[in-house]
């Protein structure tokens, strides 16, 4: 078990001044037994509720009569499963006090961002868990991270074949009950080709067309299964920045799978051989630094951007940090070096300084504002 100390404490300042937190990720990335540790470390009393639960259910038969009478912290995990339960949150939330305080828990599903914007504007804040992290697991394993991504029990399987097999189960259940249970009507095999071609598409700007060419069905209807899966937090679009330059900026988002073991098991690679053997090693070596990197400077992806030009130019990650304008480019190499792409990023873009992610063991100044830094000093080189 490995302790996800930062995140509690993030929850609990959150439910210091919030009357309803609620704590969003993908299924199996450990809401529950984040929510859990929070209850036992809580000061008062605490009701939790699990509504894939059939007694919990039962216990929740008259919510209108149960919840107002309860006292301290009241979990609701799967919250999704009775989004009606949302305006009487908004009404419980009101009171003054409040004398309880409400963690909701789910899959970031259409259901539960509507209900809940509608609901509870104003009232709740919202939580994103990511899966395991750098910081979490050590840096001196952050090989094994990258190839069984972050998910508690991928990471912490008893060998690579565990991991690997308990991935192709994720994505099979997911697909399988977890999306119908949300209301998703569309096949899952259909689901899973989409997934899979993603998978390759990895780090890619988004061409609706040439998915629906490949699919034989309508742009429409590629943009529906995108959305599915990013409401789903399975993956993730990276938004382009663009202002008035001269030059021809794109304006597509990139797309990510969002975790880095996803990306394996849909690609069929099981080993580090294989993943080094596969053309997509520095895509999917990309995504997991991205994560990792914004996990470690506690922004969202909804916060970033990258930025492209159709001459060529571009620049793997945008981030605004106080009145800072600060660039990163991410390179699976030992031995980076600078580029007229990163000058031109520096210069269009007004960067304060431009980082350089790379896989070797060094961090040193290129040049004035780029700096190239190893991935293994991200957490005490870079903030």
């Amino acid at each position: 078990m490995i302790p996800r100390t930062e995140h509690v404490r993030a929850l609990e300042a959150r439910l210091e001044t919030n009357p309803v937190v609620g704590i969003l990720g993908a299924r199996q990335v450990g809401k529950t037994t984040l929510a859990r540790t929070l209850a036992d470390r809580w000061d008062g009393e605490v009701t939790f509720f699990d509504l894939e639960d059939p007694r919990d259910l039962a216990r929740l038969s008259e919510p209108s009569l149960v919840l107002p009478e309860l006292r301290g912290l009241v979990v609701l995990d799967e919250i999704q499963r009775m989004p009606e339960l949302f305006p009487l949150l908004r009404v419980l939330a009101d009171r003054p006090g409040p004398p309880a305080r409400f963690l909701i828990l789910g899959s970031a599903s259409p259901d539960l961002s509507r209900q809940s914007a509608e609901s509870l504007a104003g009232r709740v804040s919202y939580y994103v868990l990511p899966g395991f992290h750098i910081g979490e697991v050590g840096v001196e394993n952050g090989t094994d991270l990258w190839i069984r991504g972050g998910f508690p029990r991928s990471y912490l399987a008893a060998d690579d074949g565990a991991s690997f097999q308990w991935r192709e189960d994720f994505v099979r259940t997911f697909l399988e009950r977890d999306l119908p249970l949300l209301g998703v009507r569309v096949p899952s095999t259909t689901l899973r080709r989409f997934w899979q071609m993603l998978a390759h598409y990895h780090g890619q700007l988004w061409n609706g067309a040439e998915l629906a060419r490949a699919f034989g069905v309508s742009e429409t209807a590629v943009r529906n299964y995108l959305d599915i899966l990013t409401d789903g937090l399975v993956v993730r679009q990276l938004q382009p920045w663009f202002e008035n330059v001269s030059k021809r900026q794109v304006k597509s988002p990139k797309i990510f799978l969002a975790d880095s073991g996803l990306v394996h098991v849909l690609l069929g690679l099981e080993s580090m051989d294989e993943i080094e053997g596969h053309p997509k090693v520095g895509a999917s070596w990309e995504g997991f630094v991205l994560d990792q990197l914004l996990t470690h400077l506690r922004l969202e992806w909804r916060e970033v951007y990258f930025w492209a030009t159709h001459a060529g130019a571009e620049l793997d990650l945008l981030v605004f940090r106080g009145g800072d304008r600060v660039g990163y480019e991410i390179k699976r190499t030992a031995t980076p070096s600078t580029s007229r792409s990163m000058h031109a990023a520096i210069e269009t873009l007004s960067l304060s300084r431009l980082d350089v992610i790379h896989a070797g063991s060094e961090t040193f100044r290129l040049k004035e504002k780029i700096r190239a830094v190893a991935f293994r000093h991200l957490l005490t080189e870079v903030e």
